[in-house]
């Protein structure tokens, strides 16, 4: 059951899970493991700092939701280990992960932001000052342009609002108030 535990949360790495959601998922691999149980465990992980849940923030009703944190590991390289095999399709994955590690360091309390029709990846926080950021592998057409840009131009707040990828030869540059970071500057500089 651990075993099966860790694989499946290394698996969904930045994607919104329940305990009930995985109960489902172990009994379809044959175990059955109560929700508390599954709860125990991934508090257990996150104590170890194998795992850091993080919870979800309603942008339009300004409060912390209860239920589906999303799980990113606290070391991206035990993760491809635990996730095992040719991962190359993780790449998304792991630059989110990597993202939320570095934004943590940077000192930022970071929640998952809820628009009623979308998500933002990151809500960061810090003293008096806040922060939206988007994660992205590579912008290589205007259709994932929009969709990227398009969640946090929802946002009525004039925080600064940030779109951090991979992108070959982009420089910093800015949209209507939404900053396009490049990965490696984003680690260099921060935001």
């Amino acid at each position: 059951f651990l075993n099966n535990l860790i694989v499946f949360m290394s698996d969904t790495v930045g994607k919104l899970n329940s305990a009930s959601s995985i109960a489902k998922f172990m009994k379809s691999q044959g175990l059955y493991v109560s929700t508390n149980v599954i709860l125990n465990y991934m508090s257990y992980f996150s104590e170890a700092y194998l795992t850091y849940p993080v919870g979800r923030y309603d942008l339009h009703g300004k409060r912390l939701l209860e239920s589906n944190d999303k799980c990113y590991f606290g070391d991206v390289g035990l993760r491809n280990h635990i996730a095992g095999g040719d991962r190359s399709q993780d790449i998304e994955k792991v630059i989110e992960n990597v993202v939320f590690l570095h934004l943590l360091r940077l000192g930022y309390d970071v929640k998952v932001g809820q628009l009623r029709a979308g998500e933002i990846d990151f809500v960061c926080t810090k003293s008096d000052s806040k922060a939206y950021v988007q994660v992205s592998y590579i912008i290589a057409n205007e259709e994932t342009y929009k969709r990227e840009l398009g969640n946090l131009r929802l946002i009525q707040e004039d925080y600064p609002k940030y779109v951090i990828s991979v992108s070959p030869l982009i420089k910093r540059s800015d949209d209507n108030g939404i900053t396009h970071l490049h990965l490696r500057e984003f680690l260099k500089n921060g935001l």
